[in-house]
């Protein structure tokens, strides 16, 4: 694959995932939106791919949607028909939610590596990943209220799942920027390290304590913590065992079971 506005790279089953925009603080246009889901169903097909880590290359992780992205969105919805103006903008909008979904739709684990800025559109998409690390100095808000509109690609639908229903409201509402430590106390982050270098360091780590895990057990992890998270404990038990009656019975398990008895470490095929 071969993108503008990332950088992809594999390295012992992990994929690298980082925005590219350094000179523009990684802010999101057009294209990045693109290209980051593109990536995403690109590592999410790559069966040599177990676990993604998502950073941002320059000084900050991503400012947000880029400024001119906005002032061209008139002009990329401009029709004689006021509906049919009103359609595009929804499906334009539409779009970037699925943009943002694919990371959690991507079967790999992904880990969001942020460091610097990371507003706006940029929180968006790091609360779609399943695990968050911080280096000290990154910031976070949601700043759709300091623009003038409601946040619209999955900052409200997922963010007081992270962090309780009160401290949404308050970050929501108020788009008050969020340092690294108290977003480590409220559990949008699940750890904060001294700098972009550590940072990578630990991200790379925990996304290859998870590679050497069995694949099928990965992937069909992440996908009954999103079904569990999003139904009841009655229709997620309903899933789960669903889900076993079709998957246990794997060679994965047997490839378990013999490493654990031999005592040695076991490996699994992609």
């Amino acid at each position: 694959m071969s993108y503008d506005t990332i950088t992809v790279e594999v390295r012992q089953q992990v994929a690298h995932v980082a925005l590219n925009r350094p000179d523009k603080a990684n802010s999101l246009n057009e294209a990045m939106w693109q290209e980051l889901q593109q990536a995403m169903e690109w590592c999410d097909a790559q069966p040599e791919v177990r676990a993604v880590v998502l950073s941002g290359n320059g000084k900050h992780f991503c400012a947000g949607i880029d400024l001119a992205m906005l002032m061209n969105m008139q002009r990329a919805i401009e029709d004689s028909c006021e509906a049919r103006k009103r359609d595009k903008l929804r499906r334009l909008i539409v779009g970037l939610q699925a943009n943002v979904s694919s990371l959690e739709l991507c079967r790999k684990p992904v880990i969001a590596a942020i460091h610097g800025a990371c507003v706006g559109g940029a929180l968006d998409i790091v609360l779609a990943a399943d695990i968050r690390l911080a280096a000290e100095g990154a910031v976070f808000s949601v700043r759709e209220v300091d623009v003038g509109m409601v946040a619209d690609v999955g900052s409200l639908q997922r963010l007081a799942r992270v962090v309780g229903e009160g401290n949404a409201r308050e970050l929501a509402l108020t788009a008050r920027d969020v340092p690294a430590d108290e977003a480590r106390a409220m559990q949008l982050v699940n750890r904060v390290l001294p700098d972009r270098e550590a940072l990578l360091q630990a991200a790379e780590a925990m996304a290859l304590q998870i590679a050497a895990k069995s694949p099928l057990a990965v992937q069909g992890t992440k996908e009954i913590l999103n079904y569990s998270r999003d139904h009841g404990v009655a229709e997620g038990l309903n899933y789960v065992a669903t889900w076993n009656a079709a998957m246990l019975m794997s060679e994965d398990i047997q490839v378990a079971v013999m490493a654990a008895v031999s005592g040695e470490r076991p490996v699994f095929r992609d």
